[in-house]
């Protein structure tokens, strides 16, 4: 499962409108979401407008065509769109900027343990 987390910039003017949307997210806009594979899919909005996004899914790419083969995506990405800053044209659904995942505890948890490895050393202390 590929793990995806992205951000936006939400205009100032529209976060309220922007929260009262996704409290209620379409039912038709909900289910094209979860048959089209995306998953575990949570935003979080900051109080300037940045919109961070976490999405669990087989295939980030094949999740997006699978929305944007959808009618209910259109509308719902048109009407979205307007929310958002620095788009240049592109839906919100695909104009994001991607993050790049440094860090996952499960998967180091997992992975075998190089018995060899040590840990980086500590910083200099300033103490007399």
């Amino acid at each position: 499962m590929q793990r995806v987390c992205f951000q936006l910039q939400v205009r100032p003017d529209r976060m309220a409108e922007y929260r009262q949307r996704h409290a209620a997210v379409w039912p038709d806009m909900l289910a094209a979401l979860h048959e089209t594979g995306w998953h575990n899919y949570s935003l979080f909005l900051r109080d300037d407008g940045l919109l961070i996004g976490y999405v669990e899914t087989p295939d980030l790419a094949a999740a997006q065509a699978g929305m944007a083969a959808t009618e209910v995506n259109a509308r719902w990405q048109a009407e979205m769109a307007e929310f958002f800053v620095d788009l240049d044209g592109a839906a919100p659904d695909t104009g994001f900027v991607q993050l790049q995942e440094v860090f996952h505890l499960e998967d180091q948890l997992a992975a075998p343990q190089d018995s060899t490895a040590t840990p980086p050393a500590a910083a200099p202390t300033t103490e007399k």
